[in-house]
């Protein structure tokens, strides 16, 4: 079975280290919000300002970190910034503890946190390519994204309800901690990593085109480019409107707050079920029509959602649509995050992943104050119809036919 297939040891470590993190990401969801709100009063416009600013300030401040992780041994990147997240996200108990935190502190922090986790992310993604033969790519992207469903199924709950009962920033320091133990994981993994040529060489000094080398190749590779394009629109469409069905549903349908949480909590099966049918899926049927049908189909559901009634019927809608939502995305995610890594050459991974990962973040901030203001306008239901009606234009941006990664010569590993 494609799905239970063993990637060794070092693997193993590495999905571990990714698992307590993501576990404790899951259980502060939210939390800065939470924390906003009950501890300092925030009223809406800061709230909502909170997280905008957060993501757009850290997908500048990450730009530059691409090109330097690109020249860097990848493990240690990694867990410098587990590491990072760790002592930032420990500031904010502290200042709780003795009256001090504030707004900007918690801009600060968001800010820290989201600078790192591109850094990692690009940093992880280099890494796992190293790490795992091509052909188990998808096996390995699917575990990762099962991890994810799972704990994004278990967390938010278990974090709420431990807020409940602890007091309002438990789940940062459980978040914290995560980040210790996923550094340890990651120590743990042993075995040397080749050093990147540049550092043999001239050292680690970037060039001012290192910064935009990332987009330069996005943008010049056609079967990357409109994946960019497809993922990057889809992803800020599908979180623009997520604090507008908050509204929609606590508000104005007077749904209770376990009821919401109900409705998505129970959809995250969805991805745990996809997930683990990607690999089989591409055995079947091909990479590419999998790739383009998961694609297709994932944008043909959030419409549903501006259709949304109180009461059950309504609480079984918003189930429904978004476990199809997540179904898709769950299928979808690992086979193009698998592409995507097999298309990219070795020395440009963490400068391609850092500028999908910076621009995906700025485009969210961006959607999330814009379709707030659309909302203030039209409301809310009205801005979430909008939203799906251009969710079913994103696949016209999926690549048509399969394109067969590039083979390229890549510079020889220096041993470290």
């Amino acid at each position: 079975m494609v799905g239970g297939r063993a990637l060794g040891r070092r693997f193993g470590w590495l999905w571990a280290a990714y698992a307590v993190s993501v576990f404790g990401t899951r259980l502060a969801f939210d939390a800065f919000a939470l924390i906003a709100i009950v501890v300092l009063h925030a009223g809406p416009a800061q709230v909502s300002a909170l997280a905008a600013a957060g993501l757009a300030v850290a997908a500048a401040v990450a730009v530059p970190l691409g090109p330097w992780v690109e020249f860097r041994r990848k493990r240690p990147v990694m867990i410098a910034m587990d590491l990072t997240r760790c002592a930032a996200l420990m500031s904010v108990p502290a200042a709780y503890a003795v009256g001090l935190l504030t707004l900007v502190q918690l801009l600060a922090v968001s800010v820290v946190v989201g600078a790192a986790d591109i850094a990692f992310n690009a940093a992880g993604g280099a890494y796992l390519k190293a790490l795992v033969p091509p052909e188990d790519l998808i096996v390995a992207n699917g575990r990762f994204e099962s991890t994810n469903w799972t704990a994004t199924l278990l967390g938010p709950p278990v974090g709420t309800a431990a807020m409940g009962l602890f007091g309002p920033v438990v789940t940062v320091v459980a978040d914290a901690v995560s980040y210790l133990l996923s550094a340890a994981g990651l120590r743990a993994i042993g075995g040397g990593e080749p050093r990147p040529v540049r550092l043999a060489g001239t050292g680690a000094r970037l060039r001012p085109g290192d910064l935009l080398e990332g987009w330069r190749y996005i943008l010049a590779d056609p079967a990357l480019r409109p994946l960019f394009l497809n993922t990057v629109l889809v992803s800020g469409l599908i979180l623009a409107t997520s604090p507008l069905l908050a509204v929609l549903m606590l508000g104005d349908l007077g749904f209770a707050p376990w009821q919401y949480g109900l409705a998505f909590g129970l959809p995250c099966l969805g991805g745990i079920l996809g997930s683990r049918l990607a690999g089989p899926l591409v055995s079947r049927f091909g990479r590419h029509r999998v790739m383009f049908t998961a694609g297709a189909l994932r944008a043909c559901w959030s419409l549903g959602l501006a259709f949304v009634r109180p009461g059950v019927a309504g609480l079984v809608l918003v189930v429904a649509v978004e476990f199809g939502l997540i179904a898709c995305m769950g299928v979808f995610t690992p086979v193009f995050a698998a592409y995507r890594l097999g298309r990219t050459p070795t020395d440009r991974v963490a400068r391609t992943l850092s500028a999908w990962s910076v621009t995906s973040k700025a485009t969210v901030a961006a959607m999330t104050g814009l379709w707030g203001l659309l909302a203030d306008a039209v409301g809310p239901r009205a801005a979430i119809a909008v939203a799906g009606l251009l969710m079913l234009i994103t696949p016209v941006l999926l690549p048509r036919r399969d394109l067969t990664p590039r083979r390229r010569a890549e510079p020889a590993d220096v041993p470290g």
